[in-house]
């Protein structure tokens, strides 16, 4: 756009974010992995069952394998073989049973299995007390998963499930897209790293930890540009750097109009600015655009705006450069224990609390505090409570509600 700031109109975040993700580039390089490490990753292939699950027919749980057509409440039936998991028992001979263990292999000729609370334990054999059907107790081969079948299709990230079905079926290693180098710095000689003594003036930079963490949650690789000075020369001179080295730039702080916000000026100069203010309370300084071609993402500086802009427009971006099926969270619909005033022009991303009546019905309990700098809120909070611009909430209004389970 390369707009003055002053030109530049509020633009709401449902018009940003489809502007956002279409001037972005698809990373399509692959990698193999080992499954220990690859929960988080985005697949990069489809993968599809090399084997069932399971590979055999078994017992569903402790008790004797069976010919289900010879029941009879008189007969006595003699246990001719015990079965554990993990072993492979012989035919069941005609008449005869098997003791048979959870997970063990039917044994040819049974097709049940009938549950050991379900027999008389006798000196000579079993009885058997009630009747049995065909296929009782067993777990049929490949009733959890058939050869040939598409198991994940490409574009999915892993959760820790997946990688139990990956490995059910043999698999050790897995394609998945490379992991995006990220370039994060932080802007203000006002900020002082943990650990050290602050000097008048200073405040500790926690904004590199939480978004040094949220990049990691999402498996990028981070390096580390430090912090910067507040000066024109000192931050063009990084994000230079910073794109030699990397897929993607964050940044914090600078992205306003003060006479101190050098960012926005270095970036024009390197490239160029998409967008610049979003119609998002807390967040509305955002700056997204190229570096030396590189896609460049600019978050306000206070902490729960850096938090915000990040998880609701980096975040989805991330995915999308990675090839994720899935970029956006699932969001709940759940009531307001509180009301507020007719809102601003502004989307407000409100943080709240889930909190339960004794019959244990949800709702919303909104922070008193809402400022953009109040950073511990965002710890005390589960999520946050959508309010449409122009809109007044009353106890009992239905909002969408974003919990952070979805959102780091």
């Amino acid at each position: 756009m390369n707009l003055h700031p002053a030109d530049r109109k509020l633009t709401p975040i449902a018009e940003a974010l489809p502007e956002l993700l279409a001037s972005l580039p698809r990373m399509e390089e692959t990698e193999e992995v080992p499954l220990r490490v690859a929960v988080g990753r985005i697949l990069g292939t489809e993968v599809l069952a090399g084997i069932e699950v399971p590979p055999h027919a078994n017992s569903a749980m402790d008790g004797y394998a069976v010919r289900a057509a010879e029941f009879s409440k008189e007969r006595i039936f003699p246990v001719i073989q015990r079965i554990a998991a993990g072993e492979v028992g012989t035919a069941l001979n005609t008449g005869s049973v098997a003791r048979i263990f959870t997970g063990a292999p039917l044994p040819p000729g049974a097709d049940a299995v009938v549950m050991q609370e379900n027999i008389e334990l006798l000196s000579e054999g079993i009885r058997i007390l009630q009747s049995v059907h065909p296929g009782e107790n067993v777990r049929a081969a490949g009733e959890d998963i058939k050869t040939g079948q598409l198991l994940f299709e490409p574009g999915r990230r892993l959760y820790p499930q997946d990688l139990g079905v990956l490995a059910s079926v043999g698999l050790s290693h897995i394609a998945v897209r490379r992991r995006l180098r990220v370039a994060l710095l932080v802007t203000g000689d006002e900020l002082a790293m943990p650990g050290t003594p602050l000097r008048p003036g200073q405040i500790y930079n926690s904004n590199y930890f939480t978004l040094h963490a949220l990049l990691s949650n999402l498996c990028a690789e981070v390096i580390e540009m430090g912090m910067v000075q507040d000066n024109y020369e000192a931050t063009r001179s990084v994000l230079v750097q910073a794109a030699e080295e990397a897929d993607v730039i964050v940044s914090t702080g600078g992205v306003s109009v003060g006479e101190e916000d050098h960012v926005k000026a270095a970036v024009e100069s390197l490239g160029g600015l998409d967008l610049w203010k979003l119609a998002i309370k807390p967040g509305k300084p955002f700056a997204a655009g190229k570096v030396c071609g590189k896609q460049f993402f600019g978050l306000p500086g206070n902490p729960v705006s850096a938090f915000v802009t990040f998880v609701l427009l980096v975040r989805p971006a991330l995915l999308f450069m990675q090839g994720s099926s899935r970029l956006f969270p699932v969001w709940l619909d759940v009531p307001a224990g509180f009301a507020i005033d007719r809102s601003g022009e502004r989307q407000e991303y409100l943080r709240v609390r889930v909190q339960e009546d004794g019959e244990g019905n949800a709702s919303l309990e909104r922070f008193d505090n809402q400022s953009s700098g109040v950073g511990a809120s965002l710890s005390l909070a589960d999520g946050l409570a959508v309010v449409p611009p122009k809109t007044a909430v009353l106890v009992g209004d239905r909002l969408k509600f974003l919990p952070f389970s979805e959102l780091v």
